[in-house]
């Protein structure tokens, strides 16, 4: 599902406002994503946040410290905040 007012040529991070494009290499973004259903309080919206590598990753940093705080006293603590999203490594190709 592609935002109709970017075009790969001008993709910009909705965070800080940089293009995306890495010269030689094309797009390099990451995607905040949500599709609302029935009986969600926001039913029928959409929503999709294109954001640079380094607003990507800051905004990973915030969610596992928002993590942190929900489960500060909780017994079992959630697994290494390192890896906190990644479903691949070295995965340069898509393979996975």
């Amino acid at each position: 599902m592609g935002n109709p007012t970017q075009t790969d040529a001008n993709i910009h991070c909705a965070v800080c406002g940089e293009a995306t494009r890495v010269p030689g290499y094309g797009q390099q973004y990451g995607t905040l994503t949500a599709f609302w259903g029935y009986g969600a309080q926001h039913d029928g919206e959409r929503y999709q946040v294109h954001l640079c590598e380094s607003c990507f990753f800051q905004t990973l940093t915030y969610l596992r410290q928002e993590r942190r705080i929900h489960t500060l006293f909780d017994d079992e603590q959630p697994a290494d905040g390192q890896v906190f999203g990644r479903i691949a490594r070295d995965d340069f190709f898509g393979e996975s």
